[in-house]
């Protein structure tokens, strides 16, 4: 199987930061919760806090961010109608039937646009959609338990990702293609 990450992978860019200004162009009074993001998105990028660290400090955040919305596969839709076009063009010729895409992003948002790509299975971090509570964090080694446990002893052929963050999946493959300045590079 191909495994493929989705973020800064085939999508140009984050979607779940694209996902949060659209969401504050919906709904200015989100606003007031940009700094304590900014702070926390800061702080990890920065490697001062880990990502259980900034899911225990900041996912009450996310959570109250999120409350309010009635309809995210509606959301979704109107999303990736405006960001569809941000997927990048190596995808298309190495399409196949058994295509993984496994993300940080929303399972919501993934399934949706990996619906409009033709692409049957998708892991992502999940939201509880009524409570509006972080589930699963779909990041690093969570990503190999995810897929453990959805496809136990299935193998990852090929594995398509920008970051070393998946290194935990790229020990798993066969073999790893790293997209660096848009162009793929088999690393392994």
């Amino acid at each position: 199987m191909n495994v493929y990450d989705f973020d800064n992978t085939l999508y140009s860019g984050e979607s779940g930061v694209d996902l949060f200004f659209f969401y504050l162009k919906k709904r200015p009074s989100l606003v007031r919760f940009a700094p304590w993001v900014g702070v926390g998105i800061l702080r990890y990028k920065l490697h001062m806090i880990d990502m259980d660290t900034f899911t225990r400090r900041y996912a009450w955040v996310v959570e109250r961010f999120l409350s309010g919305i009635q309809n995210y596969a509606a959301d979704a839709r109107e999303f990736w109608d405006l960001h569809e076009s941000g997927i990048r063009d190596f995808y298309k010729p190495l399409h196949r039937e058994d295509d993984l895409v496994i993300s940080a992003s929303p399972e919501q948002s993934l399934r949706e646009i990996c619906g409009r790509m033709g692409i049957q299975r998708w892991i992502g971090t999940r939201i509880n959609e009524e409570t509006n509570a972080l589930e699963f964090i779909c990041f690093r080694e969570n990503k190999v338990k995810a897929f453990r446990a959805q496809y136990p002893g299935e193998r990852i052929e090929n594995f398509y990702t920008d970051s070393m963050n998946d290194k935990p999946l790229m020990d798993l493959a066969e073999h790893v293609f790293f997209l660096k300045k848009g162009k793929l590079e088999q690393i392994k």
